[in-house]
């Protein structure tokens, strides 16, 4: 599955988790989000190494989603992740996924080692 195919304009993010009941060693950040054909997901960042969230809140709208999209390893937040731990991370591929949201103009920035979309079985949160 291709990160920069899905269908990501006017997706809904419904929920944030942040995991790390397993620190360093199984970091993962899960997004609920309702597609525009209403069908719901759960993407699911392994391996995560770093994120940033600029996020901002207080507007009363649904958090839909304007772009996303990933790169892998040249990308330059990469890179900079990359020189950050001198080495240690050099035999590890990563991954850059952003997502921009339309409601509030925010940002969701990850760096992660993969992704991956499962079904809703019971919402997160």
């Amino acid at each position: 599955m291709n990160f920069n195919n899905l269908d990501w304009h006017d997706s809904i993010i419904k929920n944030i988790i942040v995991d790390r009941n397993n620190p360093g060693r199984n970091d993962i950040i899960r997004i609920e989000i309702v597609w525009p054909n209403g069908c719901c997901n759960i993407i699911s960042f392994r391996d995560v190494y770093w994120a940033k969230f600029d996020m901002n809140f207080g507007i009363i709208s649904p958090e839909s989603i304007f772009k996303a999209f990933s790169e892998e390893k040249e990308n330059e937040t990469v890179k900079c992740l990359y020189l950050k731990w001198k080495g240690m991370l050099d035999d590890i591929d990563l991954n850059y996924y952003e997502i921009e949201t339309n409601s509030t103009n925010s940002k969701i920035k990850i760096i992660a080692q993969s992704f991956e979309l499962s079904s809703v079985s019971s919402p997160i949160g």
